[in-house]
């Protein structure tokens, strides 16, 4: 689990507001975690979240008192895009990147409950098809929603996933998922605030890659 222990994401304030910094030094490990899932296939999410992470960045070092939070970020960009914002900048970078998240916080919710397919309960199909269908799906094209059909494909078996999460430490199942939960505890916190700051911005976008 050190891919994910190693770099937790922090408790939110009351008010939910999100510091960048702190943001961007979690989640820049996070691209990590797309090699645990052994397929190349996944490779363009793994791009995709470096990207957007990237882009976040160069905007918030440009003036880091302006951008303490994500949520000054987009009230900036707002301001100085008008019209092209959200489809600008920082705030369309977040806007993926926070569904990439989604993806991978969906995902390890359904193994730590324990959802499986009876038939192969060492395989992590059924999880990371729940995972993409909740988070990616709706906003990725015919082309683009085939290629993960042959990821799925390609999902590994849970055995050797944990064994990739924990940097090839062969580490018993339920310590695996006790501490995939501590993870989850700020990690899915942190990707709600960041939906309901879209919505609340009406800062969201339904197009499809």
């Amino acid at each position: 689990m050190a891919i994910l222990l190693n770099h937790q994401f922090n408790p939110l304030p009351a008010d939910k507001q999100i510091d960048t910094s702190s943001f961007l030094d979690s989640v820049s490990h996070l691209p990590a975690f797309f090699d645990c899932l052994g397929s190349a296939v996944f490779s363009p999410i793994k791009a995709d979240i470096t990207g957007n992470i990237t882009t976040i960045r160069k905007v918030y070092e440009t003036n880091p008192t302006k951008f303490k939070t994500l949520q000054q970020i987009l009230e900036g960009e707002k301001e100085m895009h008008g019209p092209q914002w959200p489809k600008v900048g920082a705030t369309l970078a977040l806007m993926w990147l926070k569904r990439g998240l989604k993806f991978v916080q969906v995902l390890l919710q359904s193994i730590s409950d324990g959802e499986r397919d009876e038939n192969n309960p060492n395989l992590i199909k059924v999880n990371v098809t729940k995972a993409y269908e909740i988070a990616l799906k709706k906003y990725h094209g015919w082309v683009v929603q085939k290629l993960f059909q042959a990821a799925l494909i390609a999902a590994p078996y849970k055995d050797d996933f944990l064994k990739a999460l924990s940097k090839g430490q062969n580490v018993k199942e339920e310590e695996c998922i006790e501490k995939i939960r501590q993870f989850l505890v700020n990690f899915t916190t942190t990707i709600e605030a960041i939906y309901i700051m879209y919505n609340k911005m009406n800062a969201e976008l339904n197009y499809k890659a």
